[in-house]
């Protein structure tokens, strides 16, 4: 089974605005349009957060750009995004707004990190609480997906920014040995690593990248991506970052 990853596209109402040098609108569609031409037999995509840049217009550009897949999109709140208003944009088909979904012998739990009023995340004690009964009705293997990063990413001003009450979210994962991974987007960067039995993923933006292991805030010059993943019935676990490059005049003149 193949699953594709898409993250942080920061869209806005305006499809010519730009983030970070970066017509983000343009290069989601970019992406989209690799990754479906790559992986034709996808059987769901998951947004892990950050559909909007603070700009509640522009999930009418991702309901747009996504509303014709004949997938599921499961779709998880980033800091930038206003929960609310995407619970009620994504609440016809293909879009489901986090929940536990199956396919095949995986589940993905999709959690709610989103903190208001703060950049980093934390998973409230109901969150917590749903993930834990999410794990112990699973099929066979499961995978967590949240938007803020669980573990330290060797950045300073990133890991700062991070998943609050990461312990919290590590002792409930660790009590089900069926999770094979826990996936996440917000550091604008590839990353992978492994917790005990547990596959670590971080994935790039559809738009910018942040500079890894960067003491300050600063731009990679990386071009945009999307992480896939090929998952075996037996709990094996591929995946791979494909960067798309961008055309000319998707990147703004002004950075």
């Amino acid at each position: 089974m193949q699953i594709l990853q898409f993250t942080d596209p920061h869209l806005f109402g305006n499809p010519a605005a730009a983030l970070r040098g970066v017509v983000t609108d343009s290069t989601l569609r970019a992406v989209i349009d690799a990754a479906y031409a790559q992986v034709p037999g996808h059987s769901a995509v998951l947004v892990t957060g950050d559909l909007v840049q603070d700009d509640p217009s522009g999930y009418a550009r991702f309901v747009e750009i996504f509303g014709a897949s004949r997938r599921p999109v499961l779709c998880i709140p980033g800091n930038h995004d206003e929960p609310d208003a995407m619970r009620a944009a994504l609440a016809e088909e293909p879009f489901r707004y986090a929940g536990a979904h199956d396919f095949g012998a995986w589940r993905f739990v999709m959690l709610d990190s989103v903190q208001p009023g703060h950049v980093g995340g934390h998973l409230r004690e109901a969150e917590l609480e749903r993930l834990d009964r999410a794990l112990a009705e699973a099929p066979r293997h499961a995978v967590a997906c949240l938007h803020h990063h669980p573990v330290d990413m060797g950045s300073r001003w990133i890991d700062g920014i991070g998943l609050a009450n990461a312990a919290e979210f590590w002792r409930v994962i660790e009590a089900h040995a069926n999770v094979r991974a826990v996936v996440w987007g917000h550091v604008h960067q590839e990353w992978e690593g492994r917790r005990g039995d547990v596959r670590l993923f971080a994935t790039p933006s559809t738009g910018a990248q942040f500079l890894p292991r960067s003491e300050r805030y600063a731009i990679d010059a990386r071009p945009p991506a999307y992480r896939r993943f090929d998952l075996a019935d037996d709990g094996r676990i591929r995946s791979k970052v494909d960067w798309v490059e961008p055309q000319a005049g998707l990147r703004s003149a002004a950075r």
